[in-house]
């Protein structure tokens, strides 16, 4: 009986086939757009796609780089142990939209320039393989328009889950009923206290900031801002990407309180029969479709073809700022056939490094908030370095690399504490979950306590805990981006002012972006690397 524990369904033989022809959809994009686009073979065309995007594709791509795997698999499980407070993060993408829309997009777009159930194995060697054929291939058009496929199939996924949820419970107002009664609907608490894990001010602060260090900055995204015919398409991406970002974020939500609505008398991580949240959604689907030949497919698709999404995204980036950055600036005369090659072979290589880091990802803990403390450690101060050069006028190289430095270690110091010693459940508040309704029970009446501490890749002995641990290591992981992003710039302003050399950072930064623009220009009258067919 659907709710009450024990094994599930496993794959039929039409999951397989969905399955399979959902990977197989997404590498025959990439041959699609290879074979289309032979007689393009320039550098931009492979990286920038020619910049002839319009807004919509390249808006559900953004949408799909990074609302990914991470988002399938993860966000169901955080509204289901901790309610629908992640709804609140629908604010946080509003704001990042129109910052990164009016602020980031014009500087970048005007540079034009690429800036700086299922074995394991087998699933990552597979993703690897399917990304780098489309990669290696098709280049960031190929990319684009397969994050537009695999943006489908994800919705769908949701849309499955929710439907057959909501049969089961008896219609959609039957869940959200359960979750109002289960304490997962009170999502507005309004305490300022930062070490709180989810506030209203903590998402909405700290994650505005947070995803603006995502969006506005990140080489993969950029990326596709700039493979836009014009600067409005450009700008309109963002303001789609947001409407996918709500819509997105709203099915995850929904879908975590259908699954609390399912097992609120039988929780499967209580009883044993998932060893961690992140496997809660995929039991989920087993257990209410696993009669349906071809749905859990569906829904394995929609994760795996997030995974692809991501994948594929950081592959065309890192090809890019290698290309840009390392390889033009030492071999200057390379001919259209060698960039070419180059090119699929950066592809393939960096395509064999994510296959590597996948499988040493696999052992850390709970996706969706190692995923965003990682974007937060990292993303925040180089988020200050960028305000820094472009806001400041005092500031100088020095300063700058010096604040990023002490904004990246106190990061690292914080978040990677943070795991070793996860905040106490007063600050998480996990939300009760029972097994008394269980068929098969391992303990009676089991009420969960935090399910990070329980999650946390890197533990100590219990009994130890440093008084650093409820406090500077309780710092909510949504602040991580705004601490890293203001210790840089306050740290940076006070080593340019001691170093005693302004104008250096600000100056160079203008500098550069002549440079790059005289040389875009440049290219654009020859037959260099930008040229366009």
């Amino acid at each position: 009986m659907v709710g009450t524990g024990g094994p599930v369904a496993t794959f039929s033989v039409w999951d397989y086939v969905v399955f399979a022809v959902t990977i197989l959809g997404a590498a025959g994009i990439g041959l699609f757009q290879a074979i289309r686009g032979r007689k393009e073979s320039s550098s931009a065309e492979f990286l920038l796609g020619g910049r002839q995007m319009t807004a919509v594709p390249v808006a559900m791509s953004l949408t799909a780089s990074f609302m990914s795997g991470i988002t399938v698999i993860g966000t169901p499980a955080e509204a289901y142990q901790f309610g629908a407070a992640f709804w609140i993060f629908g604010i946080s993408y509003t704001i990042m939209s129109t910052i990164t829309a009016e602020i980031f997009v014009p500087l970048f777009y005007r540079l034009a320039i690429t800036i700086t159930g299922l074995d394991l194995w087998g699933v990552l060697v597979a993703t690897g393989l399917v990304c780098i054929l489309y990669c290696s291939l098709g280049g960031l058009k190929a990319v684009i328009w397969t994050d537009v496929f695999q943006m489908g199939i994800m919705l769908a996924g949701f849309v499955a889950v929710i439907a057959r949820g909501a049969v089961i419970r008896g219609g959609l107002g039957q869940i959200w009923e359960d979750a109002g009664q289960g304490g997962r609907l009170n999502a507005f608490d309004f305490d300022p206290n930062p070490l709180k894990r989810h506030t209203f001010w903590s998402i909405v602060i700290g994650g505005s900031i947070m995803w603006v260090s995502i969006y506005s900055i990140n080489q993969s995204q950029v990326q596709r801002y700039i493979s836009c015919k014009t600067l409005g398409h450009a700008k309109m991406s963002l303001y789609v990407n947001m409407v996918g970002l709500w819509v997105t974020v709203s099915l995850a939500v929904f879908s975590g309180l259908t699954m609390y609505s399912i097992y609120k008398n039988c929780d499967p991580l209580s009883n044993g029969d998932v060893t961690a949240s992140d496997q809660l959604l995929p039991y989920l689907v087993m257990d209410i479709l696993g009669d349906f030949p071809g749905i859990p497919g569906l829904f394995v698709a929609a994760a795996y073809s997030g995974t692809l999404s991501t994948v594929s995204s950081s592959i065309n980036a890192l090809v890019a700022v290698t290309v840009e950055d390392f390889i033009f600036p030492v071999w200057k005369n390379l001919t259209q056939k060698q960039i070419s090659w180059l090119n699929m072979g950066l592809s393939i290589f960096f395509g064999g490094v994510c296959i590597g880091m996948a499988g040493v990802a696999s052992m850390m803990g709970g996706v969706l908030q190692a995923a965003l403390s990682i974007f937060g450690m990292i993303s925040g101060p180089l988020l200050g370095l960028y305000l820094l050069g472009m806001l400041f006028r005092t500031s100088n190289s020095i300063g700058g690399l010096v604040g990023m430095v002490i904004g990246l270690v106190l990061t690292l110091w914080v978040g990677i504490g943070g795991q070793v010693y996860p905040p106490t459940a007063d600050m998480t508040n996990p939300l009760p979950l029972t097994t008394a309704g269980c068929n098969n029970t391992m303990t009676q009446n089991y009420t969960t306590t935090s399910p990070w501490s329980t999650s946390a890749s890197l533990t100590t002995p219990s009994n130890f805990r440093p008084d650093l641990a409820d406090s500077w290591y309780s710092l909510s992981y949504v602040y991580l981006s705004l601490l890293g992003m203001l210790v840089t710039m306050v740290c940076g302003l006070l080593i340019s002012a001691i170093t005693g050399k302004p104008l250096v950072l600000y100056d160079r930064c203008k500098m550069l972006i002549l440079i790059h623009f005289l040389i875009f220009k440049k290219k654009k009258s020859s037959n260099g690397p930008f040229e366009k067919r």
